[in-house]
């Protein structure tokens, strides 16, 4: 058996997945998707997901689409509950976290990412001003704790981690964030992280 994940180099939902795979330890084949050139909106990629976007996973006659629901995937699967609790409150709590992914993170820092790295027509102070929003929330929490979800790592760091990182690409500063920061460190320093290729646009401090 062999998992096929679809991406594009510069997707950090990609890369959410990617990492999730790299993490686990768990070998995968990539399957490189040209969005420049519109593959993703093909009838052969919109049979594996309707939406046209990436990432998009396969295992054997599965398919699953969107980053978040393949690392739940991954982890109910491989039984990883180190990762994806399976008692009710640690489960809602990494729940939230997916929820701010697709809501808050996926409106704001990534977001302001798709105007300078993909010259997306929005509202860039506007989406600027959402992510620092998210930040200061995120601050907050980590100072509480080492990860967002529990005092170790689980899906919810790796959910958040991309386009936090990745936010001075959308003009984004981090600078404010000292415990943010740190935790982008501690994922990092994490037993097979695998960085994402960095835009040269934007890369404020």
């Amino acid at each position: 058996m062999t998992y096929r994940l679809h991406v594009h180099e510069l997707s950090g939902h990609s890369h959410r997945a990617r990492l999730y795979f790299s993490l686990l330890g768990v070998p995968v084949e990539l399957v490189p998707v040209d969005l420049a050139q519109g593959a993703h909106k093909r009838p052969d990629y919109l049979a594996l997901n309707t939406l046209g976007q990436v990432p998009v996973l396969e295992d054997d006659e599965v398919v699953v689409a969107d980053s978040c629901a393949i690392l739940v995937y991954l982890s109910k699967k491989l039984g990883r509950t180190d990762w994806l609790p399976e008692d009710a409150q640690g489960a809602a709590r990494v729940q939230r976290w997916l929820a701010v992914a697709a809501g808050q993170l996926a409106a704001g820092p990534a977001a302001a990412r798709l105007v300078t790295v993909f010259g997306a027509a929005l509202d860039a102070p506007t989406l600027i001003a959402r992510s620092h929003a998210l930040l200061v929330v995120l601050e907050r929490e980590l100072r509480e704790r080492a990860f967002l979800a529990a005092e170790h790592p689980t899906i919810a760091d790796v959910a958040l981690y991309t386009y936090v990182a990745h936010a001075p690409e959308g003009n984004v500063s981090l600078e404010a964030y000292p415990s943010v920061r740190a935790w982008l460190g501690r994922v990092e320093a994490l037993p097979g992280f695998v960085p994402m290729r960095r835009s040269k646009v934007g890369l404020v401090a």
